[in-house]
């Protein structure tokens, strides 16, 4: 059940935080000699105007289709490296989040692939113009593979793998500290609102700690787009982008993702939650949220403890 509840909340942090995510690759890969947009903001009005609401949802089907295995991967493997590791602690929380991280690279990586070429997908042009390259995601993995094989599905593979690592150990540990700092009972009334404060801080602290990775990755997934490779490797792509723009550039599309890491991360543990009680019959629900994976109750004494314990986890 706290599998089927993590991918249910997944997907509704995908429906909230997906049109931010668009934004952010558009600013990121822009061309910095003819910029099509001056800002989050005008980048969300020039999407809406040229191709409508819905072109702000480009390349969703390639989260939602990746989702299912992603949530499987983080979730296990979190939860039992932490029984592995044998105690709960905020040092274990960041090996276990950093190791889910790492393995499930190899989902995140050709499904981001796919988002940012849909994504890309028609920049600058009209709806009623627009000469699509791609039918959905999927037909967008298969042309690449067709043209470039497995080399060409996992382009990206180490800078995802440099974000993704230390990302999730930041994530879990920053919603570790945060619980425990804000004193998650069980019991206590407020108990939601603070996972849900402590989610989306720890969403935002996550993206801080990589997001210059996260630059460089999409711009190497973006790259060929229109048929002309500018990079030939990670560091050239480092260099080149340094040279051109300044250090500035590893800030490019910072806005929107901080304006999407908070909501995305409610939403997510919003809907975890409210599955969670419905699944249990909601009467019960300060007993049954202890055993959550969204909640962080103060740990009970060794000798209370249930031999199976779920730990907390999080997208």
């Amino acid at each position: 059940m706290d599998f089927l509840a993590g991918c249910i909340g997944g997907a509704a942090g995908v429906l909230v935080g997906h049109p931010f995510d668009t934004v952010k690759v558009r600013l990121q890969v822009q061309s910095v000699d003819r910029p099509l947009y001056r800002g989050t903001f005008h980048c969300f009005q020039s999407i809406i105007r040229q191709e409508s609401v819905f072109g702000l949802y480009k390349g969703i089907g390639s989260p939602m289709m990746g989702l299912t295995f992603i949530n499987a991967i983080v979730f296990g493997v979190q939860g039992n490296a932490i029984r592995r590791l044998g105690q709960d602690t905020p040092t274990n929380q960041f090996l276990a989040g950093a190791t889910a991280g790492a393995i499930q690279c190899v989902i995140c990586c050709p499904m981001e692939l796919a988002k940012t070429r849909m994504q890309m997908q028609g920049t600058g042009m009209r709806k009623s113009s627009t000469v699509k390259l791609y039918k959905n995601s999927l037909d967008c993995l298969t042309r690449i593979y067709k043209r470039e094989g497995l080399r060409g599905v996992n382009r990206g593979m180490v800078t995802t793998l440099i974000r993704e690592t230390p990302g999730f150990g930041v994530y879990f540990l920053a919603y570790d500290v945060l619980t425990r700092t804000l004193g998650c009972e069980p019991e206590d009334p407020y108990m939601i609102p603070k996972l849900l404060f402590a989610g989306g801080m720890a969403g935002i602290a996550s993206w801080l700690s990589t997001y210059p990775v996260d630059v460089i990755k999409s711009r190497l997934q973006a790259d060929g787009v229109g048929g002309v490779n500018k990079y030939s490797s990670i560091a050239d792509c480092v260099r080149q982008s340094v040279q051109r723009e300044g250090y500035m550039v590893f800030t490019r599309g910072l806005t929107s993702t901080l304006l999407r890491a908070f909501p995305v991360n409610a939403a997510t543990f919003a809907t975890v939650t409210l599955v969670l009680i419905y699944a249990r019959g909601g009467d019960d629900c300060p007993k049954d949220c202890e055993s959550a994976p969204l909640a962080q109750p103060t740990p009970p004494p060794v000798q209370q403890a249930p031999p199976t314990q779920i730990q907390p986890s999080s997208l």
